[in-house]
């Protein structure tokens, strides 16, 4: 890794720590039941992402990933949640979520997703430093529990985070690799804001179509124009 890093292991700890508690709120995400916890939860995780990156800057001697750390804590630590909060309010969402199975097996199939994470990364990153590795490893790890929230909820906005939880993994990625180009970290939180635009307004016309935000409703929309 960086120059830092050949001063002694604090550099190393602290980045595996910072990226270990992003995966931590991966699990917390996939745990909550209720909707306001859930926004609270993805900001916390993109609060914490944010700390990783700067880390990561000054363990790289990259002073763009201050800029990413920036861009993260205005878009998904601070814009998107308060957005989140604000739909919740003005579409009057109902504050329990539904899921497609319990919390037991939702977490028993989040482990075993780190898992699969840790044996296809690991193996395929031998000659990459090992934090580096462990990174990337995590950082997958991330983007399939996000996956999994996408796939376990039935409510388009709870889905929605399960996207933003996933784009929070890539980041963790980008940030994890040494020599990252601005550019690609720069992509992906434009994208994420442009994509929120747009579930922002499907939102509202799904709430306006069926008063509810369930996306079961578009199934509906598939067989009346069968």
């Amino acid at each position: 890794m960086g120059t830092h890093l050949g001063y002694g292991t604090l550099g190393y700890d602290v980045a595996h720590l910072l990226g270990a508690a992003v995966l931590v709120l991966s699990f917390v995400l996939l745990y909550q039941r209720r909707v306001g916890a859930m926004i609270n939860s993805y900001a916390a995780q993109a609060w914490v992402l944010t700390a990783a990156a700067c880390w990561q800057g000054w363990v790289q001697g990259a002073p763009q990933l201050y800029l990413t750390g920036l861009l993260t804590l205005a878009a998904n630590g601070l814009a998107i949640p308060l957005a989140l909060h604000a739909i919740v309010r003005r579409l009057k969402v109902h504050r329990s979520i539904d899921t497609a199975m319990g919390v037991f097996p939702s977490m028993v199939l989040g482990v075993g997703m780190v898992a699969l994470s840790i044996m296809v990364v690991l193996p395929t990153t031998l000659h990459s430093g090992s934090l580096t590795r462990e990174d990337l490893a995590m950082a997958l790890s991330v983007v399939l529990l996000g996956l999994l929230v996408l796939i376990s909820r039935r409510s388009a906005l709870t889905q929605v985070i399960g996207v933003l939880s996933l784009e929070n993994g890539l980041i963790l990625a980008a940030i994890g690799v040494d020599g990252m180009p601005l550019v690609v970290e720069l992509s992906v939180a434009v994208l994420v804001v442009l994509a929120f635009m747009v579930f922002g307004v499907f939102f509202f016309r799904l709430r306006a179509r069926f008063d509810s935000l369930d996306v079961a409703h578009l199934d509906r929309v598939g067989e009346q124009h069968r």
